[in-house]
């Protein structure tokens, strides 16, 4: 049998229009998902904590907090960054440690921990805590195709993410890009070597994802991440439907019953359609040119949106391909938050600016540094010395070299809410997106004087 993990509560909709789903058209379908029988909802992290307080002006952990008292029988699960957190910087031990043990203080049973640049010291504080607050981790490959992502490498981080305390292996393979053949390959090598459980976690950007979930059974997959059919193709996960179709009569049954998730899905097409303005035709086709740039949906819908700002829409392949060049420059990181936008970006300055790396990002700068973590190859020298000169890159895991800020957090939200017993919430909210939290906060207040 294999286990599904439902992601139209994060995922299916960060993927297709763009993480705006509101609460309250989550909260009346819980009932029916928790029947369901799945392994687990992924329904927090990734971009929702930033959107919903930046643009639902809706606090986070309040939605996870709603969930969890509706939701009796499945595990909630969230996507955390590592070191990243829901965030796009490095935020110091203190904090990872607060926040993994909050979220989990508020109903999140597994997290799925990743590293952009699958650099095992971005990862082991918030697995060490993740587990310390007895929750499932899910230690996270980012995968990715390039000269020096091979499955022997892959294989030694499965060891290392076991070492660290992972209870299960993820493939995240955020761009779509795993085939059938590797997809096997992999697993059977996760299986046999590191013995852990394994979960495929992929998007139909390429077309290629349910014959890569089935190849994944065949090599003894554990898990299997869908979303409900109106939230699933495009750059989201398999439609959920689909596969549990495909896998009923097999040796690799769901047992998911067929007529609920048709129910579930009849209630999603009316909130899809709710949230039609959101959706950007990119993100629902199937587009083989990902197999080349590996650039994953979300990040393609940055790209666009950065070049209707500067109205060069009509330079969109030509960045695309200019993203695949800057990437090998810069060691080949995976192409997922952070690393994703810190490439995505340099390629529109070099092709919008006519000259290339004219002007260098301070993120670039920042991840030629060191500062992001290895690269997972070397970085082209004259990129390098364009970017910081003579200067050395750091040797030391990047957080190492950022202060606590929990304190001074603490006492910026006492400001702020002009409270001296503020929520630990509220406290992490602040030290995550000081400038969005405190938008929200003052949205707010506004709120309830227009009610008086």
């Amino acid at each position: 049998m294999v286990k599904i993990t439902e992601t139209v509560l994060r995922d299916g909709h960060q993927s297709l229009i763009a993480t705006r789903m509101g609460t309250e058209d989550m909260l009346p379908i819980l009932g029916k998902l928790d029947k369901v029988g799945f392994f687990s909802l992924e329904m927090w992290g990734g971009a929702t904590f930033d959107v919903s307080l930046r643009y639902l002006k809706e606090d986070p952990w309040h939605r996870l907090r709603e969930i969890r008292k509706l939701i009796k029988n499945t595990k909630l699960q969230m996507l955390l960054r590592g070191q990243n957190l829901v965030g796009y910087r490095h935020y110091p031990d203190d904090i990872v440690v607060k926040f993994v043990q909050k979220a989990k203080d508020n109903g999140i049973d597994v997290f799925r921990i990743f590293d952009a640049l699958n650099d095992i010291r971005n990862l082991e504080i918030a697995i060490k805590a993740a587990k310390k607050a007895g929750a499932i981790v899910e230690g996270a490959i980012s995968y990715t195709i390039s000269p020096v992502h091979t499955i022997e490498k892959y294989l030694k981080f499965g060891f290392e993410l076991k070492d660290s305390g992972a209870d299960i292996i993820c493939i995240k393979d955020m761009s779509g890009i795993i085939s059938p053949v590797p997809a096997y390959d992999l697993i059977n090598v996760l299986k046999k070597e590191v013995k852990l459980p394994v979960h495929l976690h992929t998007h139909c950007s390429s077309g290629m994802a349910p014959i890569a979930c089935l190849t994944a059974c065949e090599a003894g997959v554990d898990y299997l991440d869908t979303a409900i059919s109106p939230f699933g193709w495009g750059t989201s996960q398999p439609p959920t439907e689909s596969i549990v179709g495909a896998l009923r009569g097999t040796p690799f049954d769901t047992g998911l019953d067929l007529n609920l998730l048709i129910e579930i899905a009849e209630y999603f097409q009316k909130v899809k359609d709710k949230y039609r303005q959101f959706l950007d035709p990119i993100a629902e086709r199937i587009d083989s040119r990902i197999l080349v740039h590996q650039t994953p949906g979300g990040m393609i819908s940055n790209l666009i949106s950065q070049l209707k700002e500067q109205n060069a829409l009509d330079k969109y392949d030509e960045v695309l391909k200019e993203t695949a060049r800057v990437r090998k420059e810069l060691g080949y990181p995976p192409l997922v938050t952070p690393t994703s936008q810190i490439v995505g970006t340099q390629a529109v300055f070099n092709v919008i600016l006519g000259e290339r790396y004219k002007m260098i990002s301070k993120e670039v700068m920042d991840y030629i540094k060191g500062l992001y973590g290895r690269a997972p190859a070397e970085i082209d020298e004259e990129v390098r010395k364009k970017a910081i000169g003579d200067e050395q890159p750091i040797t030391t895991r990047p957080a190492t070299l950022l202060s606590p800020e929990w304190e001074k957090s603490l006492q910026e939200t006492k400001k702020q809410l002009d409270s001296q017993t503020p929520s630990e919430e509220d406290v992490l909210s602040y030290a995550l997106f000081p400038l969005i939290t405190k938008e929200f906060w003052e949205s707010k207040k506004t709120a309830k004087v227009l009610l008086r």
